[in-house]
């Protein structure tokens, strides 16, 4: 287990879109927690893709106002587990459950199809390790469509820790998974972790867990404006460019 790095956060350089970063980061950096889909692993629609099928499966017609209010506030909780967005949507368990399983079952269908890590996302998680900083992954599936990801990509060791929701886990806003990974890596400071993530509600998820740094990528769902109004401390074009903010000491 990790426990000790050479890393300390820094000023981000010219790569990165923020002009400061919080004083509140004392430490060394223990801990990144990285988003999957959209921020390490390319989406290209698969998660909408799959919701299209999710929403038919409960009988939501294929057009129309309904549709479109669905699509809305899929998109606006992009990162959030997926049994949550269901049951805010379509309120009966029975419709929600129905809906989750389709929407499991159809981007399992996808990725088999193929899926792939955004650029530098291994070699960032490699150098991370090599640093002796732990690193772990959160999302929004299911557990069993996290690992599924994770053998897809043969990274089923590429982190320490894989965290999704669960009955005991509640998934992104609350800070649980980031909270739990914390725990499990046990780091020294909530201030010597790094979240990292693609949506709104991953830097939410990060300002209330009260981590060092909250990090958007513009490589998933939400754009610059969007992660800055979340409350993002730093903005990167993608996780490659991670690195930058935290170099050798």
């Amino acid at each position: 287990m990790r426990m000790q790095t050479s890393g300390s956060i820094r000023t981000p350089n010219s790569e990165v879109t923020d002009s400061t970063v919080p004083q509140y980061i004392t430490g060394p950096v223990q801990l990144v927690v990285f988003d999957m889909a959209g921020t390490t692993v390319v989406d290209d629609g698969l998660v909408t893709q799959a919701f299209e099928a999710a929403a038919t499966a409960v009988g939501v017609p294929e057009a129309g106002e309904t549709r479109e209010r669905a699509r809305k506030y899929v998109l606006d909780t992009m990162g959030q587990s997926k049994i949550a967005v269901f049951r805010a949507l379509f309120g009966a368990e029975g419709a929600a459950e129905t809906a989750n399983e389709e929407f499991e079952r159809a981007y399992g269908e996808l990725i088999t199809r193929g899926v792939e890590p955004v650029a530098g996302a291994s070699e960032v998680l490699a150098g991370l390790r090599a640093r002796g900083i732990a690193t772990a992954f959160t999302t929004g599936f299911s557990p069993a469509t996290q690992q599924r990801i994770l053998r897809t990509l043969g990274w089923t060791e590429a982190v320490d820790h894989v965290l999704a929701p669960t009955a005991g886990l509640r998934g992104r806003p609350y800070p649980d998974l980031v909270l739990a990974a914390a725990l499990t890596a046990q780091v020294d400071d909530l201030a010597n972790v790094i979240v990292v993530g693609d949506t709104s509600s991953d830097i939410e998820t990060a300002r209330r867990a009260r981590v060092g740094l909250s990090v958007g990528v513009l490589t998933g769902a939400h754009d610059e404006a969007t992660l800055r109004a979340a409350g993002a401390d730093a903005v990167l074009a993608s996780v490659a460019d991670l690195p930058a903010l935290i170099p050798d000491s």
